[in-house]
């Protein structure tokens, strides 16, 4: 027999964490918007600016699986309150950065701060409602987190093409301050756990090896990989450290991150499936602004729009996995990755005249794709763990997802740089005198090896051809990282509830 006032407050809580998280998702996605004029303010290459999105997830995957000790330490309101806060402040602070150096500085803060919003919520969420009711509670928050996407883009582009990029930061400030107001006032769990302490061994070991190794990713390609002393050094730290990391939580009793939940056959396949889904999430978000902008032109209104059409296809996704609760969560990864893989040879037909309307909607069947792996995926990864679990297996799974997000970022965004450099090599091959086509001025128009300003316009042609190419080849590596996942997925044991 059910009691409508514990479950009325169960769905207030719900509401609550929802908001919260849907702050944390707003703020990423609009930041997202903002790349290309937050690239030219500051003086930054299309590598560089990137660095305000992966240091970010990195902070958040460092930051990530501490939240479990830190839920124990302080409970989980003191630390939601803590964190949103927090995460407000550093929000505000990047609207103020006046360099790259500080704006890649507070966004790290920023992932600090908020990386325990996410996955405190979802332990909240799990340790609220019954089994039986995971799937559904999961995909109402996924609905609810889905409209900071939305919202978020097309206003934020509108005001960045209004006043600068900076006021997308500052916008956030009333939902930050309602959000902190109703976790003062719905979020009742105190419980606290001092005994449990923190593994500094393991955790600074774990934080040295990821730093490290995006270090190495993100700079690789500037620096000419190993060619680089800074980059041989960064791949020898991380490799060191994750060896210590590895050897510790296999010998301490009370590591850092609990091996034996690798023991749990859905919990370690679920993990594989996260590295993929956090790339797949963010790498469109990444590169379709710069592209949009740098090659077509596109002002910050329209960008907005586009990336909110994603979540508009998330919203509908999610409604739809709603209602389809008693399906099986396999067959809604077998649907997500399978429309990711789809999306991603769409995105890879696009050329210099793609229309704002093809955007949106292969954007939106992203989202529509993105949206059944969250739920679906969260029921499998934790469906056959213990209670007691939950909380640990939370932080190592976002842990997973952020670093999936980080490392597929830079690998993408250096697919890009490199086929750039390469095809601009191949074409300016044909840019001779003896190519006929200089001839006929119907066809060259302005572009002429005659003269200065002719070059010019020239060079700034076949770099936008080269560009387009290496954007292309980016969508192609997402469309095959999002298909080689699907024939895992049989391996996967279906949650009895």
């Amino acid at each position: 027999m059910t009691n409508p006032g514990l479950d009325a407050r169960r769905y207030w809580i719900l509401a609550t964490v929802t908001l919260a998280t849907m702050l944390f998702a707003m703020t990423v996605t609009i930041s997202y918007v903002v790349l290309p004029q937050m690239q030219g303010s500051l003086s930054a290459t299309q590598d560089q600016i990137a660095w305000t999105v992966t240091f970010n997830l990195v902070a958040t995957a460092v930051g990530t699986p501490a939240s479990g000790w830190l839920a124990n330490r302080f409970g989980r309101r003191a630390l939601m309150i803590w964190c949103v806060t927090g995460f407000s402040v550093a929000s505000l602070m990047c609207g103020t950065a006046t360099t790259l150096e500080e704006l890649i500085l507070y966004r790290v803060l920023q992932g600090i701060l908020g990386a325990p919003i996410t996955p405190l919520s979802q332990a909240i969420i799990l340790s609220s409602f019954e089994r039986r009711q995971h799937t559904l509670a999961t995909a109402i928050w996924g609905i609810g987190v889905v409209c900071g996407p939305i919202v978020g883009p097309t206003i934020g582009g509108f005001v960045a093409e209004a006043y600068n990029w900076r006021w997308v930061f500052f916008m956030t400030l009333p939902i930050c301050v309602i959000s902190i107001c109703t976790i003062f006032i719905f979020i009742t769990d105190r419980k606290r756990n001092a005994a449990i302490r923190l593994d500094w061994t393991g955790f600074l070991a774990l934080t040295v090896a990821v730093a490290s190794f995006q270090l190495m990713i993100d700079r690789g390609e500037r620096l000419d990989w190993f060619d680089s002393r800074e980059i041989i050094f960064e791949a020898c730290l991380a490799g060191v450290c994750l060896y210590l990391f590895m050897v510790h939580s296999l010998t301490a009793s009370r590591p850092f991150l609990d091996p034996k939940l690798l023991l749990d056959r859905n919990f370690a396949i679920g993990l594989f499936f996260a590295f993929a889904f956090g790339g797949l999430a963010f790498v469109p978000m990444v590169l379709l602004p710069t592209m949009l902008q740098d090659l077509q032109g596109f002002p910050d209104s329209i960008i907005g729009i586009v990336l909110a059409s994603r979540g508009m296809g998330s919203m509908i996704g999610s409604v739809a996995l709603a209602v389809l609760t008693r399906l099986d969560p396999r067959i809604g990864l077998v649907i997500g990755f399978g429309s990711q893989s789809i999306s991603g040879l769409m995105m890879a037909q696009f050329d210099m005249n793609v229309s704002v309307l093809e955007v949106m909607l292969t954007s939106a069947f992203q989202g529509f794709g993105n949206s059944f792996l969250w739920a679906p995926l969260t029921v499998i990864a934790f469906g056959t763990l213990p209670t007691h679990k939950l909380g640990e297996a939370t932080a190592v799974f976002h842990l997973i997802r952020n670093l999936g997000s980080a490392i597929i970022i830079s690998v993408c965004v250096g697919v890009v740089i490199l086929s750039t450099g390469m095809n601009y090599s191949v074409l300016s091959e044909h840019l001779s005198l003896f190519n006929e086509a200089f001839s006929v001025s119907a066809i060259s128009g302005a572009w002429t090896l005659n003269t200065p300003s002719g070059l010019a316009q020239l060079s700034n042609e076949v770099e936008r051809q080269a560009s387009m190419i290496g954007y292309i080849n980016a969508f192609y590596l997402f469309s095959a990282i999002a298909a080689s996942v699907i024939p895992f997925i049989p391996f996967l044991k279906k949650p009895d509830n």
